[in-house]
């Protein structure tokens, strides 16, 4: 499993690929390419690589699937014994992205294809082809 920790919108995510992330608002339109370049650390098969603040030549590469706001936080200020009473409401802009791969010096390390592939799940047809061959044996 391999994984990167990068800086966006003044925070800091751990992203894996195939993954989604609600992240700050890119100015990016949905379903478009983004590579984020602000890579701190990147761990590929237990082999660790941290930049000093970020790595030369590493970057994230993910897709924009939406824009949309988050829930609204509600800010109310009083003044005891004054009458003076303020409320106001925020709702943050926020950008859902799914990581597609994670690269270092221009080679693919990891992608959401490459996870896919790992995990491997039985069709229904393989199983009752399986059950079947279990069958037989048994009655023999």
């Amino acid at each position: 499993m391999s994984y990167a920790i990068i800086e966006t919108g003044g925070k800091q995510l751990r992203v894996e690929p195939g993954r989604f992330y609600d992240i700050e608002l890119l100015p990016v339109e949905p379903d478009q390419k983004v590579t984020i370049d602000k890579v701190l650390l990147v761990n590929h098969d237990g082999e660790v690589t941290i930049g000093q603040p970020v790595i030369e030549g590493a970057s994230v590469e993910g897709t924009v699937m939406r824009h949309y706001r988050g829930r609204k936080v509600i800010v109310y200020k009083m003044q005891p014994k004054k009458k003076t009473r303020k409320k106001r409401g925020h709702r943050q802009e926020i950008t859902s992205l799914m990581i597609d791969s994670i690269s270092m010096n221009g080679s693919v390390i990891a992608s959401s294809d490459q996870e896919s592939e790992e995990v491997s799940v039985p069709t229904t047809e393989a199983v009752v082809e399986e059950t079947v061959e279990a069958a037989a044996t048994e009655g023999e």
